[in-house]
This record gives structure tokens, sequence and C-alpha cells, in this order.
């Protein structure tokens, strides 16, 4: 199978050693993302705001190879707080609509940065 390493200068840097996404024949596989913006800082305490962020930056790897949101065909939510699921799921309904991907969405005790909210995709080119 034919793989690409995709990273794009229009997120902030990886913050260990690995890619923003993975092309894998017909499907592009991301990296987790957190609320990080192009310098690097989390961009506000508010998980209304890190779920923003988060989308905005899975929004500019998507848009690097070509694809939206509309081409994602899983999402994989980390939250840290599962009280915090409501806002979540209110700003990520903001940026999927239509044909919805399946999803996950597991709290988990701990996520790098000590932030709220951090969220993977994969999306087809198909």
């Amino acid at each position: 199978m034919n793989t690409e390493m995709i990273n794009t200068k229009n997120v902030p840097k990886a913050i260990g050693p690995y890619c923003h996404a993975m092309k894998a024949g017909d499907l592009l596989f991301t990296s987790g993302q957190i609320p990080l913006n192009l310098n690097g800082e989390i961009v506000s305490d508010d998980v209304r705001e890190q779920t923003t962020q988060v989308l905005e930056n899975l929004g500019a790897i998507l848009k690097e190879v070509g694809l939206g949101y509309e081409n994602v065909v899983k999402t994989l939510i980390f939250i840290s707080d599962m009280n915090d699921f409501d806002v979540v799921n209110e700003v990520y309904g903001q940026y999927f609509t239509g044909k919805l991907p399946a999803r996950s969405c597991v709290e988990v005790s701990r996520l790098p940065k000590d932030v709220k909210v951090e969220i993977e995709l994969v999306a087809s080119f198909k």
C-alpha cells in the first residue's frame, strides 16, 4: 500500500515524533489534534474555544490534501470530563452537517498539556 506523510504549516508543529496525518491508499488518518494555535499555545481554558480550535486545526489538515469535513468517515473524541460532552457536541455539530461520520467519544484521565479535548479523524479521498 502506498503511504504518504502529511504535514502542514497551517497548524501547530507536532509536539512529538509524529506527523499531522498519514495518507494510506484512499484514506487519510490524522493524528490527534489538541487546542494549540500556530504559536503552539493553548488557546483558552474554555472547552468551547478549545473544541473550536481543535476542529479548525483538523480542517486545515483536511484542506492541505484537498478534502473537507464532508469527506470524514470516522472521528474519535477524547475529553477530560464527560460533563463537557454537550458543549463539545454543540461545537462539533457546527462543523459536521449533512452526511455525518461514525464517531466515538471517551473520557480520559488526562490529555497532553492538560487540555480538555483532543480529536482525531479518518477521511476518504473517494
